[in-house]
């Protein structure tokens, strides 16, 4: 199982909406980084009545046991925070600044497969292949020593979404 975070030096081009729960000392610091909400005791609440616009989550240690019992709400639609994907942290500012700098998580499914969005079409050629060796070099940094072949074939896909 490989799972893991990579920040991509160009950005994914995606508007990234997150969430920081902190404490009061702490919501400066996350605002000043860049989070689009900041708070603790009326996000829960709004969680609790079914509110999930955001992408990512981040918190403090001391707050996640009022985010647990929140966990069959935010696990399945990947919100819950995790200290492995660094969004359980002390150091809420640079978490912050990096999930809005272009840090995206990815794990390999089942077939061995990994999905993951490294920009958008609008992005040039440099840009892409930038993003797309960050991804792969932390992949192979991610290589069990017994595994001989481990990265077989990759392929991009470029899509394009015209509304008429």
């Amino acid at each position: 199982m490989v799972r893991g975070v990579v920040t991509l030096p160009h950005g994914t081009g995606k508007d990234v909406k997150v969430l920081a729960l902190v404490t009061p000392d702490k919501e400066e610091e996350a605002k000043g980084a860049g989070a689009d909400f900041v708070g603790l005791d009326e996000y829960l609440d709004k969680i609790k009545g079914g509110w999930t616009d955001v992408d990512v989550i981040i918190t403090m240690p001391s707050v996640m046991g009022k985010l647990g019992p929140l966990g069959r709400v935010l696990g399945p639609r990947g919100l819950m925070p995790n200290p492995k994907t660094g969004t359980v942290t002390m150091d809420v500012a640079k978490a912050v600044s990096d999930v809005k700098s272009g840090k995206i998580d990815f794990k390999v499914e089942k077939n061995g497969i990994v999905h993951a969005a490294i920009g958008k079409v609008s992005f040039d050629a440099e840009k892409i292949a930038g993003n797309a060796r960050e991804l792969i070099n932390t992949l192979v940094k991610l290589k069990r020593q017994q595994l001989k072949e481990f990265i077989s074939k990759v392929s991009t896909c470029l899509v394009q979404w015209v509304l008429v």
